[in-house]
């Protein structure tokens, strides 16, 4: 697992500092990978103190040994360390120093892949090991996981409320999101774990759509600040509507990807007994309303810049075109896709049974 995170990882400090003329590119890439060596000795040294206490790095070892053993303190450490590596990669408070700056100074397509891939690969992680190998002792992480969810998704939203750069404004919208998949980690349970898969699958589209028109918008304008983005719908009503779209399904709005996927998360940490948690959640989805809908604003009512169109070239219309609708189809015809982020989650435990 570690040598797998890795390989990703790499290719990603590369890509992040990918533009060699551009500071904010090489600066983006230097910050990623100072933070991302240190979340690696934190991961590595968590597997040290785990097979000390252990003797076994393999998952079927170790999961039987937490279904045999209390957590002591050398294990305990060990996930605390492991742990602190995965909220790395998953952008989740207080390990989220590096996402702003990485997200803005990276090329805007590794922000997308960033955005999406860097998260994926960690919530399939804190799954598998958190739900699956240490699912036993999943009771004594509840809460610690359920205080990281509601810090997360409040520090992320409120300090996206004043970002004026939308790739800076989407990468602690990014952190916000962390929050509201940690909610699925808190709960501890197969319709948790499953909505997290759901909710990713519709997070992918969404992210796709809205950085697809940021493409296509920094090289038309040179420009990635929100104020410039005034009346976009009158120079191309398809990047407008592509990122209305894209922001109302981030913001949890039905018919849309984004909507489903919070229900989900939300019902299953009041099931698990978080009504706390999941008003928390409420109070933060209207907080982001807020500020998507004020890009919103600029793209429909605002006055433009200029007057010239933006031409969109055939390819970027088709790729904008699978987003939307898998945006759309996504949230109003969920049945297929949850049953197969819930084939998906039972796949990936060593054994389904343990710690639910």
């Amino acid at each position: 697992m570690f040598i797998s995170i890795e390989i990703l990882t790499i290719s990603l400090y590369v890509m992040t500092a990918y533009l060699k003329s551009d500071k904010l590119s090489i600066e983006a890439g230097m910050k990623y990978l100072i933070l991302g060596a240190l979340a690696s000795g934190f991961f590595l040294y968590g597997i040290s103190f785990l097979y000390g206490a252990t003797h076994s790095t393999h998952f079927d070892v170790i999961q039987r040994f937490c279904q045999t053993h209390a957590m002591g303190p050398m294990t305990l450490f060990a996930l605390v360390l492991i742990f602190a590596a995965v909220g790395f990669k998953i952008a989740a408070v207080p390990f989220h120093m590096w996402v702003a700056d990485v997200y803005q100074g990276a090329p805007t397509p590794v922000t997308a892949l960033l955005s999406v891939g860097s998260k994926a690969a960690g919530f399939i992680i804190l799954i598998r090991l958190f739900f699956g190998v240490f699912g036993a002792w999943h009771g004594q992480w509840s809460l610690v996981l359920a205080v990281l969810s509601a810090v997360t998704m409040t520090y992320g939203n409120l300090v996206a409320m004043f970002q004026t750069n939308i790739k800076r404004l989407l990468g602690y919208s990014s952190i916000s999101h962390a929050g509201y998949l940690l909610m699925g980690a808190a709960a501890g349970s197969t319709l948790g774990a499953s909505g997290i898969n759901f909710y990713l699958l519709g997070y992918l589209f969404t992210n796709l759509a809205a950085f697809l028109v940021i493409i296509v918008f920094s090289i038309a304008a040179n420009s990635d600040e929100i104020t410039d983005y005034a009346g976009l719908s009158k120079r191309s009503s398809l990047l407008a509507c592509s990122m209305l779209l894209a922001l109302v399904s981030l913001a949890g709005m039905p018919p849309l990807a984004g909507f489903f996927g919070k229900f989900i998360l939300l019902m299953a940490v009041i099931k698990n007994g978080y009504v706390w948690l999941a008003f928390i959640a409420g109070v933060n989805i209207v907080i982001s309303l807020y500020y998507y809908l004020m890009v919103v604003k600029r793209i429909y009512l605002d006055a433009p810049h200029s007057a010239a169109p933006i031409p969109v070239s055939i390819g970027m219309q088709w790729l904008l075109g699978a987003a939307i609708i898998g945006i759309v189809v996504i949230g109003t015809f969920q049945g297929p896709f949850l049953d197969a982020a819930l084939t998906a989650v039972k796949v990936m435990y060593l054994n389904p049974s343990s710690g639910f």
